[in-house]
């Protein structure tokens, strides 16, 4: 247990408990926060842990109402065993893309910050089309890599955005977050390019630092399991039931 990654020992313990009937199929999962003190961790860990066994197809999460279990057994589909989880990957990413834009900061050229600004546009031009504005946001992110002239970092940078692409977890998070209209910010990038334009590593490290912490923010909103929307649905239920 100790040798796996934190929400993958949380989501092993869940199945387990679910495979001996301690939540049997149809129970509602105790609430993301009982979770996180049992165990615990952070929220973001208990969320990668119920992705996971989203992904198992053990659980469902019903928005605003909670996670109910739906299999007593794994599914016969690739686990997500080798996956990073999805907030774990953007922790990385925060700190080591804020040092890669740092390092560019004093290195890019007029042409790349042209270039930039392209994809920036494209982001925008994509409008409803989520899988396009991810495409222009790659290449946004890997041209500040090859704009650090650091072949060690172009490599990071590019292996982060593989293991997003090969993540079930990451894939199966992205899905609800296109649902709830998460696509990559403009602003943020914008902000990003300024920053490298001014020629200012500690600028464009916190530009970078704090588009990818929002990011982050966005997916934990975007997964969210209400308690407040859950006790007004029972409430409405109630209501209904009654005037029937």
């Amino acid at each position: 247990m100790e040798s796996k990654r934190l929400y993958e020992r949380v989501s092993t313990d869940i199945a387990a408990k679910i495979e001996a009937g301690e939540y049997p199929i149809g129970a509602r999962l105790p609430s993301e926060r009982q979770l996180a003190q049992s165990y615990d961790v952070s929220r973001p860990t208990v969320r990668e842990a119920i992705i996971a066994l989203e992904v198992d197809r053990m659980v469902e999460v019903r928005k605003g109402s909670g996670v109910y279990v739906t299999a007593t057994s794994h599914a016969d589909v690739d686990g997500p065993s080798a996956d990073v989880g999805p907030f774990e990957l953007l922790e990385a990413r925060r700190q080591i893309e804020g040092e890669v834009a740092a390092l560019a900061a004093g290195r890019i050229t007029d042409e790349q910050l042209a270039e930039l600004r392209v994809l920036v546009k494209a982001m925008g031009d994509a409008g409803g089309d989520s899988a396009r504005a991810e495409v222009a946001d790659r290449q946004f992110h890997e041209l500040i890599a090859s704009a650090s002239l650091n072949s060690a970092f172009v490599a990071v940078v590019e292996s982060l955005w593989d293991m997003r692409a090969r993540s079930s977890l990451y894939r199966l998070l992205s899905s609800k977050a296109h649902v709830a209209g998460v696509t990559p910010s403009v602003a943020e990038h914008e902000d990003i390019v300024l920053a490298l334009e001014s020629r200012d590593p500690a600028a464009a490290r916190a530009a970078m630092q704090k588009h990818l912490a929002r990011a982050l923010e966005a997916l934990l909103e975007a997964t969210e399991v209400h308690e407040v929307e859950l006790a007004r649905k029972r409430v409405a239920d109630e209501r209904s039931r009654y005037a029937q």
